[in-house]
């Protein structure tokens, strides 16, 4: 069987003719968070293919496709610049103004060990028919050469997602955190973990592209 040829591209640099499939890519693989406001990814995607800042986001392309993504920032940078009235429009009233408020709280605020020159990981995510065909692991080992940052982050991941924290843990990422969160319970987990890689700490050679699979 021919390998699979991975091409990572930051979402800018694909420009606006990407912007559709790369949200599209978004919410089908975090569907499951986005159930409180639409079960239709057709419709979320619609309400949050506006918001996403295309230079913030990393993405594998398979035979042109996008196949997986990844977040990328440092300091008080955000991902998404959401506007009220075109979420509300797709949405709803009540389910926009939730999932409008849901983005601005959750995911807009900088974490609390941001600042200039750390690099934090998001929003991981392989569309479902590319699983298990090392999208996740091309693109991490892709953000881990980047020559600009040596400290890198992966903030507030369920526990229960044993494969993602079995690969960060692979590529050289240590368990540096772990908190309660109130609805974890309801969510089907039990906490959140935040881990962290130094390059140049004897994680390189993992990180950088000597790893298996």
């Amino acid at each position: 069987m021919a390998e699979t040829k991975f091409v990572v591209e930051r979402g800018d640099v694909l420009g606006e003719r990407y912007r559709r499939r790369i949200t599209e890519v978004y919410v089908r693989s975090f569907a499951e968070d986005f159930v409180a406001f639409s079960r239709d990814t057709g419709k979320l995607a619609d309400a949050f293919e506006h918001m996403l800042l295309l230079d913030r986001f990393y993405v594998v392309l398979v035979d042109g496709e996008p196949a997986g993504l990844a977040s990328l920032t440092e300091g008080d940078q955000v991902l998404f610049a959401p506007r009220r009235r075109e979420i509300l429009r797709h949405l709803g009233p009540v389910r926009g103004l939730l999932g409008y408020v849901v983005v601005r709280t959750w995911f807009m605020g900088a974490s609390d060990t941001a600042r200039p020159g750390l690099a934090e990981i998001g929003f991981v995510a392989t569309e479902p028919a590319y699983q298990g065909r090392g999208v996740a692991t091309a693109l991490l080992r892709h953000l881990l050469a980047l020559p600009a940052y040596r400290e890198y982050v992966l903030e507030d991941i369920k526990d229960t997602n044993v494969p993602a924290l079995g690969l960060y843990t692979k590529l050289g990422f240590t368990v540096y955190k772990r908190r309660k969160a109130r609805f974890a319970r309801r969510a089907g987990f039990s906490e959140l973990v935040s881990m962290k890689l130094v390059q140049g700490s004897g994680a390189d050679s993992r990180a950088t592209g000597h790893a298996p699979g």
